[in-house]
């Protein structure tokens, strides 16, 4: 039988041993060493940890054993896997509870939540939102006006979706409004909204955001459902171009 031991550089030997060994100590082993790396600043935090396939090499481990340690040191808060990008160590204020959720989401997850989230959002909006709420998605208007950086304006859309799910009157609504927002400033959709958000469709963005509230303003549910579904049809045209 054999049993892991840390060598010198970090690496995990397998030695002889009489008893079997669970996979539980070895997981352990494993995570223990990953943290100590990243404790001892080989990874800072906000890096990208290297790939499965390097990381196992170096530990000297297999695949799915170094997969069990990674999931550990998520639950611990270390680090975060974001889908399609790789685990990265954690950055302050990149770990809270719906973190193991928001990282496992990829871009078609997103599209498919959003597409049975928003028509209804809108809905429930246009016959709740009172007239403040109207007031607060003109002012989100206005500011979208003169705005240009898309990062920025990319987080005005953030302000104006969260505007029509508090205007829902719907807490538990605006909770998962919330959690699609954060899932949807990953860093692995920058491609995509910098393709999105060119100077052209910026201008072209601003008379559709116009259009919906109009439409939210006047209680038109037909007309604002046409945009909210123009809008994520689009989107998705944009997405299927990264396949």
């Amino acid at each position: 039988m054999t049993s892991l031991q840390t060598q010198p550089g970090g690496a995990l030997a397998q030695t002889p041993e009489t008893e079997s060994p669970t996979a539980g100590p070895t997981v352990q082993m494993v995570a223990e060493a990953l943290a100590a790396r990243i404790a001892a600043g080989d990874y800072p935090q906000g890096s990208r940890l290297p790939s499965e396939r390097q990381l196992a090499s170096s530990l000297r481990v297999a695949r799915n054993t170094l997969r069990e340690a990674l999931d550990i040191l998520i639950r611990k808060g270390l680090i975060i896997r974001r889908a399609g990008a790789g685990s990265f160590v954690c950055e302050p204020g990149d770990w809270d509870e719906t973190a193991p959720v928001i990282a496992a989401t990829g871009p078609l997850h997103l599209q498919v939540v959003r597409g049975i989230l928003e028509p209804e959002m809108i809905r429930l909006a246009i016959i709740n939102m009172p007239p403040l709420g109207i007031d607060r998605l003109t002012a989100i208007l206005a500011r979208m006006q003169t705005v240009a950086e898309p990062a920025r304006f990319a987080r005005l859309e953030d302000e104006f979706r969260l505007a029509l799910a508090e205007g829902t009157g719907n807490p538990l609504l605006l909770a998962c409004c919330n959690l699609v927002v954060k899932a949807g400033r990953q860093r692995h959709r920058d491609g995509l909204q910098r393709r999105r958000l060119t100077p052209e469709n910026i201008f072209r963005l601003r008379t559709d955001y116009a259009a919906l509230t109009e439409a939210v303003s006047e209680r038109d549910i037909p007309r604002a459902l046409e945009l909210v579904q123009q809008s994520l049809l689009e989107e998705q045209g944009l997405l299927m171009q990264d396949e």
